[in-house]
Protein backbone atom coordinates (compact mmCIF):
# COMPACT_ATOMS: atom_id res chain seq x y z
CA UNK A 1 0.00 0.00 0.00
CA UNK A 2 1.39 3.67 -1.10
CA UNK A 3 1.18 5.97 1.87
CA UNK A 4 2.15 9.72 1.36
CA UNK A 5 3.49 11.80 3.72
CA UNK A 6 4.13 15.92 3.52
CA UNK A 7 7.24 17.60 4.74
CA UNK A 8 8.40 21.07 4.13
CA UNK A 9 7.54 23.60 1.48
CA UNK A 10 8.41 21.76 -1.60
CA UNK A 11 8.94 18.53 -0.58
CA UNK A 12 6.49 15.45 -0.30
CA UNK A 13 7.29 11.81 0.62
CA UNK A 14 5.86 8.26 -0.89
CA UNK A 15 5.96 5.30 0.96
CA UNK A 16 5.97 1.86 0.03
CA UNK A 17 6.97 2.75 -4.30
CA UNK A 18 8.75 -0.33 -6.11
CA UNK A 19 11.45 0.36 -7.72
CA UNK A 20 9.84 -0.35 -10.93
CA UNK A 21 7.02 2.06 -9.89
CA UNK A 22 10.20 4.91 -9.05
CA UNK A 23 11.53 3.86 -12.74
CA UNK A 24 8.01 4.48 -14.48
CA UNK A 25 7.88 8.06 -12.93
CA UNK A 26 11.30 8.95 -14.42
CA UNK A 27 10.12 8.07 -17.48
CA UNK A 28 6.73 9.55 -17.63
CA UNK A 29 8.23 12.81 -16.05
CA UNK A 30 11.31 13.07 -18.59
CA UNK A 31 14.00 15.16 -18.29
CA UNK A 32 13.34 18.40 -19.09
CA UNK A 33 11.70 19.45 -15.49
CA UNK A 34 11.87 21.44 -12.26
CA UNK A 35 11.20 18.29 -10.14
CA UNK A 36 14.36 16.12 -7.85
CA UNK A 37 13.95 12.73 -6.88
CA UNK A 38 15.42 10.54 -4.11
CA UNK A 39 14.65 6.77 -3.81
CA UNK A 40 15.45 4.65 -1.12
CA UNK A 41 14.61 1.32 -0.62
CA UNK A 42 10.87 1.82 -1.32
CA UNK A 43 10.92 5.71 -0.44
CA UNK A 44 10.47 8.43 -3.07
CA UNK A 45 10.87 11.62 -2.11
CA UNK A 46 9.58 14.67 -4.42
CA UNK A 47 11.05 17.74 -4.46
CA UNK A 48 10.56 21.16 -6.34
CA UNK A 49 13.17 23.89 -6.06
CA UNK A 50 12.33 27.08 -4.69
CA UNK A 51 13.95 30.15 -5.69
CA UNK A 52 15.91 30.70 -3.00
CA UNK A 53 17.17 26.99 -3.07
CA UNK A 54 18.10 27.64 -7.34
CA UNK A 55 19.87 30.83 -6.65
CA UNK A 56 22.70 29.30 -4.47
CA UNK A 57 22.78 26.21 -6.52
CA UNK A 58 23.58 28.21 -9.48
CA UNK A 59 26.21 30.18 -7.71
CA UNK A 60 27.88 27.10 -6.33
CA UNK A 61 27.76 25.15 -9.74
CA UNK A 62 29.90 29.00 -11.19
CA UNK A 63 32.08 29.09 -7.93
CA UNK A 64 32.89 24.98 -9.28
CA UNK A 65 33.90 26.09 -12.43
CA UNK A 66 36.01 28.50 -10.82
CA UNK A 67 38.03 26.57 -9.44
CA UNK A 68 38.72 23.92 -12.01
CA UNK A 69 39.71 26.88 -14.50
CA UNK A 70 41.95 28.35 -11.58
CA UNK A 71 43.47 25.03 -10.68
CA UNK A 72 43.76 24.23 -14.89
CA UNK A 73 41.21 21.00 -14.31
CA UNK A 74 38.57 19.68 -16.48
CA UNK A 75 35.14 18.73 -16.03
CA UNK A 76 31.77 17.29 -17.12
CA UNK A 77 28.80 19.31 -15.47
CA UNK A 78 25.73 16.60 -15.21
CA UNK A 79 23.47 18.92 -13.41
CA UNK A 80 21.10 16.98 -12.09
CA UNK A 81 21.94 13.90 -13.39
CA UNK A 82 19.59 10.90 -12.70
CA UNK A 83 22.04 8.53 -10.39
CA UNK A 84 20.47 5.20 -9.78
CA UNK A 85 20.89 2.15 -9.34
CA UNK A 86 19.01 -0.98 -9.14
CA UNK A 87 21.03 -3.69 -7.31
CA UNK A 88 20.90 -1.19 -4.75
CA UNK A 89 17.60 0.00 -5.35
CA UNK A 90 18.95 3.70 -4.50
CA UNK A 91 18.60 6.35 -6.78
CA UNK A 92 19.13 10.49 -6.57
CA UNK A 93 19.23 13.71 -8.42
CA UNK A 94 21.58 16.02 -7.22
CA UNK A 95 20.84 19.93 -6.93
CA UNK A 96 24.59 19.83 -9.57
CA UNK A 97 26.87 17.08 -10.19
CA UNK A 98 30.33 17.37 -11.59
CA UNK A 99 32.94 14.71 -13.31
CA UNK A 100 36.35 15.74 -12.60
CA UNK A 101 38.92 12.80 -12.10
CA UNK A 102 36.64 10.47 -13.79
CA UNK A 103 35.95 12.88 -16.95
CA UNK A 104 38.45 11.40 -19.46
CA UNK A 105 35.79 7.99 -19.01
CA UNK A 106 32.56 9.52 -19.81
CA UNK A 107 33.76 12.96 -21.83
CA UNK A 108 31.88 11.56 -24.87
CA UNK A 109 29.45 9.79 -23.37
CA UNK A 110 25.43 10.79 -23.95
CA UNK A 111 23.99 7.68 -21.58
CA UNK A 112 25.48 7.09 -18.05
CA UNK A 113 24.96 3.69 -16.54
CA UNK A 114 25.78 3.52 -13.39
CA UNK A 115 26.38 -0.42 -13.06
CA UNK A 116 29.09 0.01 -15.38
CA UNK A 117 30.32 3.76 -15.29
CA UNK A 118 31.63 5.63 -12.00
CA UNK A 119 29.76 7.85 -10.05
CA UNK A 120 29.80 11.28 -10.15
CA UNK A 121 33.37 12.91 -8.49
CA UNK A 122 31.49 15.61 -6.84
CA UNK A 123 28.03 16.41 -5.60
CA UNK A 124 26.19 19.43 -4.68
CA UNK A 125 23.45 19.61 -2.20
CA UNK A 126 21.25 23.01 -1.45
CA UNK A 127 19.14 23.11 1.69
CA UNK A 128 19.87 19.46 2.50
CA UNK A 129 18.03 19.78 6.25
CA UNK A 130 13.96 19.61 5.10
CA UNK A 131 15.09 16.31 3.11
CA UNK A 132 13.26 13.42 4.35
CA UNK A 133 15.04 10.75 2.79
CA UNK A 134 18.58 10.23 4.19
CA UNK A 135 20.14 11.52 0.65
CA UNK A 136 23.87 11.36 1.98
CA UNK A 137 23.30 7.76 2.40
CA UNK A 138 22.57 7.29 -0.65
CA UNK A 139 25.45 9.01 -2.26
CA UNK A 140 27.60 6.55 0.12
CA UNK A 141 25.95 3.34 -1.43
CA UNK A 142 26.70 4.70 -4.79
CA UNK A 143 30.24 5.12 -4.11
CA UNK A 144 30.28 8.69 -4.89
CA UNK A 145 33.58 10.23 -3.55
CA UNK A 146 32.88 14.02 -2.92
CA UNK A 147 29.80 15.67 -1.34
CA UNK A 148 29.05 19.30 -0.71
CA UNK A 149 25.74 19.94 1.77
CA UNK A 150 25.02 24.07 1.76
CA UNK A 151 22.05 25.21 3.93
CA UNK A 152 22.35 28.63 4.15
CA UNK A 153 24.94 30.16 6.13
CA UNK A 154 26.77 26.75 6.29
CA UNK A 155 29.00 24.20 3.82
CA UNK A 156 30.05 21.37 4.78
CA UNK A 157 32.21 18.78 2.53
CA UNK A 158 31.94 15.16 3.01
CA UNK A 159 34.63 12.76 1.84
CA UNK A 160 34.81 9.26 1.00
CA UNK A 161 37.26 6.88 2.96
CA UNK A 162 37.28 3.80 3.86
CA UNK A 163 33.50 3.28 2.94
CA UNK A 164 32.33 6.42 5.24
CA UNK A 165 31.87 9.98 4.76
CA UNK A 166 34.59 11.79 6.57
CA UNK A 167 33.36 15.93 7.22
CA UNK A 168 36.17 17.79 5.90
CA UNK A 169 37.47 21.48 6.11
CA UNK A 170 38.84 21.40 2.83
CA UNK A 171 38.38 19.63 -0.63
CA UNK A 172 40.51 17.04 -1.83
CA UNK A 173 39.26 17.61 -4.73
CA UNK A 174 40.02 21.17 -5.25
CA UNK A 175 43.87 21.54 -4.05
CA UNK A 176 42.38 21.25 -0.31
CA UNK A 177 41.52 24.63 -0.25
CA UNK A 178 39.48 25.98 2.73
CA UNK A 179 36.15 25.90 0.98
CA UNK A 180 33.81 25.52 4.14
CA UNK A 181 35.05 28.30 5.82
CA UNK A 182 35.50 30.93 2.41
CA UNK A 183 32.49 30.22 0.02
CA UNK A 184 29.17 30.81 2.61
CA UNK A 185 31.02 34.48 2.69
CA UNK A 186 31.15 34.86 -1.00
CA UNK A 187 27.26 33.74 -0.99
CA UNK A 188 26.41 36.72 1.05
CA UNK A 189 28.63 38.94 -0.71
CA UNK A 190 27.03 38.03 -3.91
CA UNK A 191 23.64 40.05 -2.27
CA UNK A 192 25.88 42.79 -1.97
CA UNK A 193 27.66 43.34 -5.00
CA UNK A 194 26.29 41.07 -7.34
CA UNK A 195 27.22 37.62 -8.83
CA UNK A 196 29.57 38.45 -11.39
CA UNK A 197 31.78 40.84 -9.41
CA UNK A 198 31.54 37.61 -6.38
CA UNK A 199 33.18 35.22 -9.09
CA UNK A 200 35.81 37.37 -9.82
CA UNK A 201 36.34 38.23 -6.20
CA UNK A 202 36.37 34.03 -5.76
CA UNK A 203 38.63 33.76 -8.17
CA UNK A 204 41.12 36.26 -6.80
CA UNK A 205 40.96 34.39 -3.91
CA UNK A 206 41.87 31.56 -5.31
CA UNK A 207 44.72 32.67 -7.18
CA UNK A 208 45.67 34.42 -3.88
CA UNK A 209 45.95 30.58 -2.07
CA UNK A 210 47.75 28.85 -4.74
CA UNK A 211 50.26 31.50 -5.22
CA UNK A 212 50.85 31.88 -1.27
CA UNK A 213 51.34 27.90 -1.70
CA UNK A 214 53.50 28.48 -4.29
CA UNK A 215 55.49 30.72 -2.01
CA UNK A 216 55.97 28.69 0.83
CA UNK A 217 57.40 25.72 -1.29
Amino acid sequence: MVTTAKTTQGRGVLRNISWQTFETILAEMGEDRNIRLAYDRGMLEIMTPLMPHEHNNRLLEHLVFALAEELNLNLRSAGSLTCKRPDLQRGVEPDSCFYIQNEPLIRQKRDIDLTIDPPPDLAVEVDYTSASVDRLSIYLALGVPEVWRYDEPVMQIYQLRDEVYVPCTVSPTFANLPLTTEIPGFLEESLRIGEIPMIRSFRAWVRQQIEHRDDNR
